[in-house]
């Protein structure tokens, strides 16, 4: 899997060269390059074209849902929605760093410096009650969601100076500003029927309107916080789509929820659940032995990945004077004994996030910037954290309960930032003790195991924190209006880095409701490296600016960063199958159930 990625970034120069010659229509397009497939493609490598159809998968989430709407800030909406009830222009290739191929387009064209990208829609392409796609519904999905959908769609249709109908089934965006992503970007948005919205607000939407889309699977059935029915359309347009082939092969994908993570474990054992995905490695070792495992009848499936580790732990929110000390941040992480948490929750099995981007070439060395990496961030010297430019890891415990020199080191720095120890109590110059509230949702059982833990080990240093668990939908008005002092975060990246990166760690973001942005960063280091990795012309040029981007992330020390899972642990009924050759991103969006089967 590494090799391919580097095969990837090698072969840019010749790519380059070559698309530099002529703009002409294509089955694909890629970020650097050429697309990997050829135009005759068969299917998607890690897709099983000859893949029996029928059977059904259950899958269980913790949390409830008040919207079928996923494009809104608006609502809680069954996750999986946004990418199994819709499609979109174009469709990713999970075993490519980030290219696309023709889904209800059968082909994109765009000029050298990308300036511009035009699509063709495929004349077959139909929506579920059998009504054409047509550029009107294209334009006007585009439109709407850049303007009155989900913060996430609004910055790309920023950069779109126009858009224009070229021909019958022919759509042309042209760009305001170089970005080499923005081609692929402006394939990828999820197309809507414009008639089925007129005359209704469609940022208010809720549980009322089923969506008519493209999609192979449709809404049959749901009950408001409690289950979603998706059914495979038998009159979907696009099963001959190369594209296509081999996905979609389950009749129903249906997704039962839960208020407790433990009730949801149980319900797989009971079998009302057929697959369940575990992240504690402790769990998966000692508690999936139950009769059902024992028998065959559930199978334990360990699916490796190449992709980065993300970034997971309890973040800070820095707009709040309490955690805009970076001295302040970096006494938390020491004061959280990672070592013994580790092994009481996980048996010491589960590596540590190094940084947002480790387990992945795209990752940072922890010594000194050199190359392109210190070219990069040199100019923005006098504005970033400590360890930027010198070299940063995270602090290692003798894991230990008591932590003696972790909590050492964390008591000098809030010493530093001007916090001291009075009769017990971490304390400011004004006398008002140091707290803060840490925000979790119900049902997060382990969250809450790791919150005990961290609570107990910074009473050593006298402080207190006020832990606050609310329902899901408390939790979701609060962190969209950033109400928390620390709460657990979870950001998954990818091994193609683009615009998404401005939504998740750019200063307008920060100020922003509902954005990703949950540690309020403001960095200018941090929005000149995003415009290098979407403006640079070449591999080495992208990998220096990811690698420094994630330098900037690290050294800010807005998460206290726990485990990551460089495998996925998928327990399932023995009926449902997947395919022998894995995509380089493993277990991840595309993979269950897109490409998964059922075979008695």
């Amino acid at each position: 899997m590494r090799t391919m990625f580097f095969s990837c970034l090698g072969a840019l120069g010749l790519g380059l060269m070559a698309a530099a010659a002529a703009a002409e229509p294509s089955h694909g397009i890629a970020m650097y390059g050429d697309p990997a497939l050829p135009p005759d493609f068969v299917s998607l490598p890690y897709a099983n074209p000859d893949a029996p159809k029928g059977g059904r998968i259950v899958q269980g989430e913790v949390g409830v849902f008040d919207s079928l709407n996923p494009h809104i800030l608006k609502g809680r909406v069954p996750w999986q929605l946004r990418f199994l009830a819709y499609e979109s222009l174009m469709g990713r290739n999970y075993d490519e760093p980030f290219t696309l191929y023709g889904l209800l387009a059968e082909s994109v064209e765009t000029d050298p410096d990308r300036s511009w990208v035009e699509f063709t829609l495929r004349p077959e392409a139909r929506f579920s009650d059998g009504s054409p796609v047509t550029v009107e519904d294209v334009v006007w999905s585009y439109e709407t969601l850049g303007t009155v959908g989900h913060p996430r769609y609004h910055g790309s249709w920023a950069k779109v100076a126009s858009t224009e109908q070229t021909g019958p089934r022919s759509v042309r965006f042209t760009f305001t500003e170089p970005d080499r992503e923005l081609a692929l970007i402006m394939g990828m948005r999820p197309i809507l029927k414009k008639a089925q919205w007129e005359g209704r607000d469609f940022a208010e939407s809720g549980i009322d309107i089923l969506p008519i889309t493209t999609a192979p699977y449709i809404i049959d059935d749901y009950e408001a916080g409690r289950f979603v029915s998706l059914k495979r359309n038998p009159d979907y347009w696009g099963n001959d789509v190369p594209y296509m082939r081999g996905q979609a092969n389950l009749d129903e994908i249906r997704m039962e929820f839960f208020g407790d993570a433990g009730v949801m474990f149980e319900a797989f054992k009971g079998g009302i659940l057929n697959t369940m995905r575990e992240t504690n490695v402790q769990k998966w070792d000692t508690q999936y032995d139950f009769p059902a495992v024992q028998s065959g009848d559930v199978v334990k499936s360990i699916i490796p990945h190449q992709r980065p580790s993300g970034i997971t732990g309890l973040v800070m929110n820095t707009r709040l004077p309490e955690f805009s000390d970076w001295r302040v941040r970096q006494a938390m992480i020491h004061a959280f004994n990672f070592e013994f948490i580790n092994q009481t929750l996980n048996g010491g099995n589960a590596p540590r996030i190094t940084s947002y981007f480790s387990n992945s070439v795209l990752g940072m060395s922890h010594g000194p910037a050199e190359g392109l990496v210190r070219e990069y961030l040199e100019p923005f010297a006098d504005t970033l954290p400590p360890g930027a430019l010198e070299g940063y890891s995270l602090p290692v415990s003798d894991g230990s309960e008591r932590n003696r020199a972790g909590i050492r080191a964390a008591t000098d720095l809030m010493e530093q930032a001007g916090w001291t120890v009075q009769n017990g109590v971490m304390t400011g110059a004004d006398g008002a003790p140091f707290t803060f509230e840490i925000l979790l949702s119900q049902g997060a059982t382990e969250t809450q195991q790791v919150v005990d833990i961290f609570s107990s080990a910074l009473s050593r240093m006298g402080i207190t924190p006020t832990v606050t668990t609310v329902d899901g939908a408390q939790y979701k008005e609060r962190t969209t209006e950033f109400d928390f002092g620390m709460t657990w975060f979870t950001r998954g990246l990818s091994l193609s880095p683009g615009n998404e990166q401005t939504l998740y760690w750019s200063a307008e973001a920060a100020d922003s409701p509902g954005s990703r942005n949950l540690m309020g960063m403001k960095s200018p280091a941090a929005e000149a490296m995003i415009d290098k990795l979407l403006t640079g012309t070449g591999g080495d040029e992208f990998l220096a600016a990811t690698r420094a981007l994630d330098r900037v992330l690290t050294t800010g020390r807005y998460v206290i960063p726990v485990w990551h899972n460089p495998v996925a642990r998928i327990a399932h009924a023995r009926e449902l199958k997947y395919p022998e050759t894995l995509p380089i991103y493993g277990d991840w969006i595309g993979f269950q159930p897109d490409v998964w089967w059922y075979e008695d």
